[in-house]
Protein backbone atom coordinates (compact mmCIF):
# COMPACT_ATOMS: atom_id res chain seq x y z
CA UNK A 1 0.00 0.00 0.00
CA UNK A 2 1.40 3.41 -1.04
CA UNK A 3 1.17 5.85 1.82
CA UNK A 4 2.61 9.29 2.48
CA UNK A 5 3.34 10.89 5.82
CA UNK A 6 2.04 14.38 6.58
CA UNK A 7 1.42 16.77 9.44
CA UNK A 8 -2.02 18.36 9.54
CA UNK A 9 -1.32 22.07 9.99
CA UNK A 10 -3.50 24.99 11.08
CA UNK A 11 -1.72 27.94 9.51
CA UNK A 12 1.65 27.66 11.33
CA UNK A 13 0.49 25.31 14.11
CA UNK A 14 1.13 21.53 13.84
CA UNK A 15 -2.10 19.72 14.72
CA UNK A 16 -1.58 15.98 14.17
CA UNK A 17 0.49 13.40 12.29
CA UNK A 18 -1.30 11.74 9.37
CA UNK A 19 -0.85 8.91 6.91
CA UNK A 20 -2.60 9.34 3.55
CA UNK A 21 -3.28 6.47 1.19
CA UNK A 22 -2.01 7.90 -2.09
CA UNK A 23 -4.16 5.85 -4.53
CA UNK A 24 -7.42 6.90 -2.83
CA UNK A 25 -6.49 10.19 -1.16
CA UNK A 26 -7.98 9.06 2.15
CA UNK A 27 -6.50 9.37 5.64
CA UNK A 28 -5.42 5.87 6.56
CA UNK A 29 -4.03 6.64 10.03
CA UNK A 30 -3.87 9.44 12.58
CA UNK A 31 -0.87 9.52 14.85
CA UNK A 32 0.34 11.91 17.52
CA UNK A 33 -1.87 14.91 18.27
CA UNK A 34 0.24 18.04 18.70
CA UNK A 35 -2.47 20.63 19.42
CA UNK A 36 -5.91 19.25 20.26
CA UNK A 37 -7.39 22.74 20.51
CA UNK A 38 -6.61 23.29 16.80
CA UNK A 39 -8.36 20.13 15.61
CA UNK A 40 -11.15 21.21 13.23
CA UNK A 41 -14.41 22.11 14.97
CA UNK A 42 -16.79 19.17 15.26
CA UNK A 43 -14.11 16.45 15.03
CA UNK A 44 -14.10 14.37 18.24
CA UNK A 45 -10.89 14.03 20.25
CA UNK A 46 -11.10 11.37 22.97
CA UNK A 47 -8.28 10.45 25.32
CA UNK A 48 -5.88 12.41 23.16
CA UNK A 49 -6.85 10.60 19.96
CA UNK A 50 -8.65 12.09 16.96
CA UNK A 51 -11.60 10.16 15.54
CA UNK A 52 -10.08 9.01 12.24
CA UNK A 53 -13.41 8.37 10.50
CA UNK A 54 -14.68 11.85 11.38
CA UNK A 55 -11.41 13.50 10.34
CA UNK A 56 -11.42 11.54 7.09
CA UNK A 57 -14.99 12.69 6.36
CA UNK A 58 -13.89 16.28 7.02
CA UNK A 59 -10.88 15.81 4.72
CA UNK A 60 -12.89 14.28 1.89
CA UNK A 61 -15.48 17.03 2.35
CA UNK A 62 -12.81 19.51 1.25
CA UNK A 63 -12.72 17.91 -2.21
CA UNK A 64 -14.75 18.94 -5.24
CA UNK A 65 -18.00 16.96 -5.01
CA UNK A 66 -18.62 14.22 -7.55
CA UNK A 67 -21.89 16.00 -8.43
CA UNK A 68 -20.02 19.05 -9.84
CA UNK A 69 -21.15 19.86 -13.36
CA UNK A 70 -18.61 18.58 -15.89
CA UNK A 71 -16.33 17.04 -13.26
CA UNK A 72 -15.77 13.69 -15.02
CA UNK A 73 -14.54 15.38 -18.17
CA UNK A 74 -12.30 17.63 -16.06
CA UNK A 75 -10.79 14.67 -14.19
CA UNK A 76 -10.01 13.02 -17.52
CA UNK A 77 -8.24 16.19 -18.68
CA UNK A 78 -6.34 16.44 -15.39
CA UNK A 79 -5.45 12.73 -15.56
CA UNK A 80 -6.69 12.21 -12.02
CA UNK A 81 -9.08 9.33 -11.14
CA UNK A 82 -11.04 11.08 -8.36
CA UNK A 83 -11.47 14.54 -6.84
CA UNK A 84 -10.01 13.33 -3.51
CA UNK A 85 -6.64 12.90 -5.22
CA UNK A 86 -6.61 16.60 -6.04
CA UNK A 87 -6.60 17.39 -2.31
CA UNK A 88 -3.17 15.90 -1.81
CA UNK A 89 -1.89 17.59 -4.99
CA UNK A 90 -2.54 21.04 -3.48
CA UNK A 91 -1.68 19.97 0.09
CA UNK A 92 -5.28 20.61 1.10
CA UNK A 93 -4.77 24.37 0.88
CA UNK A 94 -7.95 26.40 0.63
CA UNK A 95 -9.15 29.99 0.48
CA UNK A 96 -11.84 29.23 3.06
CA UNK A 97 -9.66 28.32 6.03
CA UNK A 98 -6.05 27.87 7.16
CA UNK A 99 -5.81 24.06 7.30
CA UNK A 100 -3.32 22.21 5.11
CA UNK A 101 -1.02 19.18 5.14
CA UNK A 102 2.75 19.49 5.31
CA UNK A 103 4.85 16.57 4.05
CA UNK A 104 6.70 15.06 7.01
CA UNK A 105 10.27 16.31 7.34
CA UNK A 106 9.63 19.00 4.70
CA UNK A 107 10.96 22.52 5.28
CA UNK A 108 8.00 24.24 3.58
CA UNK A 109 5.84 26.57 5.65
CA UNK A 110 2.38 28.12 5.32
CA UNK A 111 4.08 31.43 4.51
CA UNK A 112 5.78 29.77 1.52
CA UNK A 113 2.71 28.36 -0.20
CA UNK A 114 -0.65 29.68 1.04
CA UNK A 115 -3.11 30.89 -1.60
CA UNK A 116 -4.01 34.07 0.28
CA UNK A 117 -0.68 35.74 -0.40
CA UNK A 118 0.79 33.66 -3.25
CA UNK A 119 -0.35 33.35 -6.87
CA UNK A 120 -1.89 30.10 -7.99
CA UNK A 121 -2.44 28.31 -11.28
CA UNK A 122 -5.53 28.90 -13.43
CA UNK A 123 -5.16 25.46 -15.00
CA UNK A 124 -7.62 23.54 -12.82
CA UNK A 125 -10.21 26.32 -12.88
CA UNK A 126 -10.03 26.68 -16.65
CA UNK A 127 -10.39 22.93 -17.14
CA UNK A 128 -13.36 22.86 -14.74
CA UNK A 129 -14.95 25.49 -16.99
CA UNK A 130 -14.27 23.40 -20.07
CA UNK A 131 -11.73 25.92 -21.37
CA UNK A 132 -8.63 23.73 -21.29
CA UNK A 133 -5.20 24.59 -19.93
CA UNK A 134 -3.12 27.45 -21.29
CA UNK A 135 0.16 25.66 -20.49
CA UNK A 136 1.79 22.44 -21.66
CA UNK A 137 2.37 21.28 -18.10
CA UNK A 138 -0.77 21.43 -15.95
CA UNK A 139 -0.28 22.70 -12.40
CA UNK A 140 -2.57 21.17 -9.77
CA UNK A 141 -1.56 23.71 -7.12
CA UNK A 142 -4.91 25.48 -6.99
CA UNK A 143 -7.64 26.45 -4.49
CA UNK A 144 -10.12 25.10 -7.04
CA UNK A 145 -9.22 21.63 -5.73
CA UNK A 146 -10.88 22.51 -2.42
CA UNK A 147 -14.00 24.29 -3.68
CA UNK A 148 -17.40 22.73 -2.97
CA UNK A 149 -20.81 22.96 -4.63
CA UNK A 150 -22.35 21.48 -7.78
CA UNK A 151 -22.16 24.51 -10.06
CA UNK A 152 -19.06 25.28 -12.11
CA UNK A 153 -16.77 27.65 -10.23
CA UNK A 154 -13.17 28.78 -10.15
CA UNK A 155 -10.96 31.12 -8.14
CA UNK A 156 -9.18 33.97 -9.87
CA UNK A 157 -6.94 36.84 -8.83
CA UNK A 158 -8.38 40.08 -10.21
CA UNK A 159 -6.66 43.36 -9.39
CA UNK A 160 -4.88 41.64 -6.51
CA UNK A 161 -8.11 40.28 -4.97
CA UNK A 162 -9.11 36.63 -4.68
CA UNK A 163 -12.54 36.29 -6.25
CA UNK A 164 -14.82 33.33 -6.90
CA UNK A 165 -16.38 33.05 -10.36
CA UNK A 166 -19.48 30.83 -10.50
CA UNK A 167 -21.77 29.78 -13.34
CA UNK A 168 -25.42 28.86 -13.68
CA UNK A 169 -27.41 25.83 -14.78
CA UNK A 170 -30.00 24.84 -17.33
CA UNK A 171 -31.35 26.96 -20.15
CA UNK A 172 -31.96 30.06 -18.04
CA UNK A 173 -28.51 30.20 -16.35
CA UNK A 174 -30.34 32.23 -13.70
CA UNK A 175 -28.22 31.56 -10.60
CA UNK A 176 -25.64 34.33 -11.20
CA UNK A 177 -28.42 36.91 -11.51
CA UNK A 178 -30.06 35.57 -8.35
CA UNK A 179 -26.82 36.13 -6.43
CA UNK A 180 -26.83 39.78 -7.48
CA UNK A 181 -30.50 40.17 -6.55
CA UNK A 182 -29.83 38.61 -3.14
CA UNK A 183 -26.98 41.11 -2.64
CA UNK A 184 -29.39 43.95 -3.47
CA UNK A 185 -31.93 42.74 -0.89
CA UNK A 186 -29.21 42.32 1.74
CA UNK A 187 -27.98 45.87 1.15
CA UNK A 188 -31.49 47.25 1.51
CA UNK A 189 -32.13 45.26 4.69
CA UNK A 190 -28.60 45.95 6.03
CA UNK A 191 -27.84 42.23 6.35
CA UNK A 192 -24.09 41.45 6.32
CA UNK A 193 -23.36 39.59 3.11
CA UNK A 194 -20.82 38.78 0.44
CA UNK A 195 -21.34 41.19 -2.45
CA UNK A 196 -21.93 39.58 -5.86
CA UNK A 197 -21.56 41.15 -9.28
CA UNK A 198 -22.11 39.91 -12.83
CA UNK A 199 -19.43 38.88 -15.29
CA UNK A 200 -19.99 37.82 -18.89
CA UNK A 201 -17.47 35.62 -20.70
CA UNK A 202 -18.26 34.37 -24.22
CA UNK A 203 -21.82 35.62 -23.65
CA UNK A 204 -22.23 33.33 -20.63
CA UNK A 205 -23.22 34.87 -17.27
CA UNK A 206 -21.21 34.30 -14.11
CA UNK A 207 -21.39 35.71 -10.61
CA UNK A 208 -18.22 37.13 -9.09
CA UNK A 209 -17.65 37.68 -5.36
CA UNK A 210 -14.62 38.45 -3.19
CA UNK A 211 -13.24 35.94 -0.72
CA UNK A 212 -14.93 36.41 2.67
CA UNK A 213 -12.01 35.18 4.80
CA UNK A 214 -8.64 36.75 5.46
CA UNK A 215 -5.30 34.97 5.72
CA UNK A 216 -5.87 34.30 9.44
CA UNK A 217 -9.52 33.27 9.42
CA UNK A 218 -11.45 30.02 9.07
CA UNK A 219 -14.95 29.65 7.71
CA UNK A 220 -16.54 26.89 9.80
CA UNK A 221 -19.68 25.49 8.21
CA UNK A 222 -22.89 25.10 10.15
CA UNK A 223 -22.55 21.34 9.71
CA UNK A 224 -19.49 21.19 11.93
CA UNK A 225 -20.91 23.67 14.41
CA UNK A 226 -24.05 21.52 14.56
CA UNK A 227 -21.85 18.43 15.08
CA UNK A 228 -19.76 19.94 17.87
CA UNK A 229 -22.08 18.66 20.63
CA UNK A 230 -24.56 15.79 20.93
CA UNK A 231 -28.16 16.66 20.15
CA UNK A 232 -30.49 15.91 23.04
CA UNK A 233 -33.66 13.93 22.51
CA UNK A 234 -36.63 16.09 21.57
CA UNK A 235 -34.56 19.15 20.65
CA UNK A 236 -35.25 20.45 17.16
CA UNK A 237 -32.45 21.28 14.73
CA UNK A 238 -32.86 25.05 15.09
CA UNK A 239 -32.61 25.05 18.89
CA UNK A 240 -29.70 22.60 18.80
CA UNK A 241 -27.78 24.80 16.39
CA UNK A 242 -28.33 27.86 18.58
CA UNK A 243 -27.22 25.89 21.64
CA UNK A 244 -24.03 24.76 19.86
CA UNK A 245 -23.24 28.34 18.88
CA UNK A 246 -23.75 29.50 22.46
CA UNK A 247 -21.51 26.74 23.88
CA UNK A 248 -18.79 27.57 21.36
CA UNK A 249 -19.06 31.28 22.15
CA UNK A 250 -20.06 32.50 18.67
CA UNK A 251 -21.54 36.00 19.11
CA UNK A 252 -24.75 37.50 17.68
CA UNK A 253 -26.04 34.29 16.12
CA UNK A 254 -29.84 34.44 16.70
CA UNK A 255 -30.30 37.82 15.01
CA UNK A 256 -28.00 37.02 12.09
CA UNK A 257 -29.44 33.53 11.62
CA UNK A 258 -32.99 34.86 11.56
CA UNK A 259 -32.03 37.55 9.04
CA UNK A 260 -30.71 34.77 6.78
CA UNK A 261 -33.94 32.81 7.12
CA UNK A 262 -36.01 35.90 6.30
CA UNK A 263 -33.91 36.50 3.18
CA UNK A 264 -34.38 32.85 2.19
CA UNK A 265 -38.15 33.25 2.58
CA UNK A 266 -38.11 36.26 0.26
CA UNK A 267 -36.10 34.54 -2.44
CA UNK A 268 -37.56 31.03 -1.97
CA UNK A 269 -34.08 29.61 -1.42
CA UNK A 270 -34.23 25.85 -1.99
CA UNK A 271 -30.68 25.00 -0.98
CA UNK A 272 -29.59 26.70 2.26
CA UNK A 273 -27.96 23.54 3.52
CA UNK A 274 -25.58 23.22 6.48
CA UNK A 275 -22.59 23.70 4.19
CA UNK A 276 -23.35 27.19 2.87
CA UNK A 277 -23.71 29.14 6.07
CA UNK A 278 -21.71 29.17 9.29
CA UNK A 279 -19.30 31.27 11.30
CA UNK A 280 -15.86 32.87 11.05
CA UNK A 281 -13.08 32.02 13.52
CA UNK A 282 -9.64 33.53 14.08
CA UNK A 283 -7.21 30.76 13.16
CA UNK A 284 -4.51 32.05 15.50
CA UNK A 285 -6.39 32.95 18.69
CA UNK A 286 -9.28 30.52 18.01
CA UNK A 287 -11.70 33.28 19.01
CA UNK A 288 -14.96 33.51 17.09
CA UNK A 289 -15.38 36.59 14.91
CA UNK A 290 -19.11 35.94 14.44
CA UNK A 291 -21.71 34.63 12.03
CA UNK A 292 -20.44 34.48 8.44
CA UNK A 293 -21.86 36.96 5.93
CA UNK A 294 -24.62 35.60 3.70
CA UNK A 295 -23.34 33.90 0.55
CA UNK A 296 -24.37 31.29 -2.02
CA UNK A 297 -28.02 32.27 -2.57
CA UNK A 298 -28.28 31.43 -6.28
CA UNK A 299 -30.44 28.28 -6.06
CA UNK A 300 -33.54 30.37 -5.52
CA UNK A 301 -36.14 32.64 -7.16
CA UNK A 302 -37.78 29.85 -9.16
CA UNK A 303 -34.52 29.26 -11.05
CA UNK A 304 -35.68 25.84 -12.27
CA UNK A 305 -39.33 26.67 -13.09
CA UNK A 306 -40.92 27.88 -16.30
CA UNK A 307 -42.02 31.50 -15.96
CA UNK A 308 -45.64 30.54 -16.65
CA UNK A 309 -45.59 28.21 -13.63
CA UNK A 310 -44.28 30.74 -11.08
CA UNK A 311 -46.69 31.34 -8.20
CA UNK A 312 -45.22 34.19 -6.20
CA UNK A 313 -47.04 33.55 -2.93
CA UNK A 314 -47.10 29.78 -2.91
CA UNK A 315 -45.24 28.10 -0.08
CA UNK A 316 -41.98 26.50 -1.22
CA UNK A 317 -39.48 23.94 0.07
CA UNK A 318 -36.92 25.16 2.60
CA UNK A 319 -33.73 24.12 4.37
CA UNK A 320 -32.19 23.54 6.86
CA UNK A 321 -34.50 23.94 9.86
CA UNK A 322 -37.96 23.34 8.37
CA UNK A 323 -39.44 21.70 5.30
CA UNK A 324 -41.26 24.81 4.03
CA UNK A 325 -40.44 28.51 3.90
CA UNK A 326 -43.55 29.41 5.92
CA UNK A 327 -42.57 27.02 8.70
CA UNK A 328 -38.99 28.28 8.70
CA UNK A 329 -40.13 31.91 8.72
CA UNK A 330 -42.08 31.16 11.91
CA UNK A 331 -38.75 30.38 13.60
CA UNK A 332 -37.49 33.85 12.60
CA UNK A 333 -40.48 35.83 13.88
CA UNK A 334 -38.33 37.88 16.28
CA UNK A 335 -36.07 38.91 13.43
CA UNK A 336 -39.01 40.34 11.50
CA UNK A 337 -39.26 43.09 14.10
CA UNK A 338 -35.63 44.17 13.74
CA UNK A 339 -35.44 44.58 9.94
CA UNK A 340 -36.58 47.68 8.07
CA UNK A 341 -38.79 45.85 5.58
CA UNK A 342 -40.10 49.14 4.18
CA UNK A 343 -36.69 49.46 2.48
CA UNK A 344 -37.91 46.79 0.04
CA UNK A 345 -40.88 48.84 -1.16
CA UNK A 346 -39.24 50.27 -4.27
CA UNK A 347 -36.87 47.50 -5.30
CA UNK A 348 -38.84 46.12 -8.24
CA UNK A 349 -37.21 48.34 -10.88
CA UNK A 350 -33.72 47.54 -9.58
CA UNK A 351 -34.46 43.82 -9.64
CA UNK A 352 -35.84 44.08 -13.16
CA UNK A 353 -32.70 45.92 -14.30
CA UNK A 354 -30.60 42.98 -13.08
CA UNK A 355 -32.72 40.32 -14.81
CA UNK A 356 -32.98 42.31 -18.04
CA UNK A 357 -29.27 41.66 -18.57
CA UNK A 358 -30.04 37.97 -18.99
CA UNK A 359 -30.88 36.01 -22.12
CA UNK A 360 -33.32 33.60 -20.52
CA UNK A 361 -34.72 32.25 -23.77
CA UNK A 362 -38.21 32.69 -22.33
CA UNK A 363 -40.41 35.71 -23.11
CA UNK A 364 -41.08 38.12 -20.24
CA UNK A 365 -39.24 35.97 -17.65
CA UNK A 366 -37.41 39.03 -16.28
CA UNK A 367 -40.67 40.90 -15.66
CA UNK A 368 -42.35 37.87 -14.13
CA UNK A 369 -39.44 37.34 -11.72
CA UNK A 370 -39.37 41.01 -10.69
CA UNK A 371 -43.15 41.03 -10.13
CA UNK A 372 -43.04 37.79 -8.14
CA UNK A 373 -40.27 39.00 -5.84
CA UNK A 374 -42.08 42.33 -5.31
CA UNK A 375 -45.20 40.38 -4.31
CA UNK A 376 -43.24 38.36 -1.74
CA UNK A 377 -41.73 41.54 -0.34
CA UNK A 378 -45.19 43.05 0.09
CA UNK A 379 -46.49 39.86 1.70
CA UNK A 380 -43.61 39.82 4.16
CA UNK A 381 -44.17 43.47 5.11
CA UNK A 382 -47.79 42.56 5.89
CA UNK A 383 -46.55 39.98 8.41
CA UNK A 384 -44.46 42.51 10.35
Amino acid sequence: MAESSYILMHKRTPVADLQIDTPTGTISAVGRVHAAEHVPVGIPVKKGMIDRAALNAWWKGRAIPASRSGIQHALHELQVPATEILLEKCLGLSLSDQYWICPADSPITWDDINFFTHPFSDDVGNILFGQGSTSDRISLMSPDNTSDGWLKKKWKILNGRRVLVKGGSGMAQQEPFNEVVASLLCRKLEIPHVEYNLLFEDSKPYSVCPNMTTDRQDFVSAYYIFSAFPRADGVNAYDHFLACCEKLGIPDVPERLQSMMILDYLICNQDRHFGNFGAIRDAVTLEWVGFAPIFDSGTSLWFDQYASKINALADTPAKPFAATQQAQLALARDGLQTLNLSALSNCKDEVLAIYEQAHFGEPDRANILADALAARCEALQAKQ
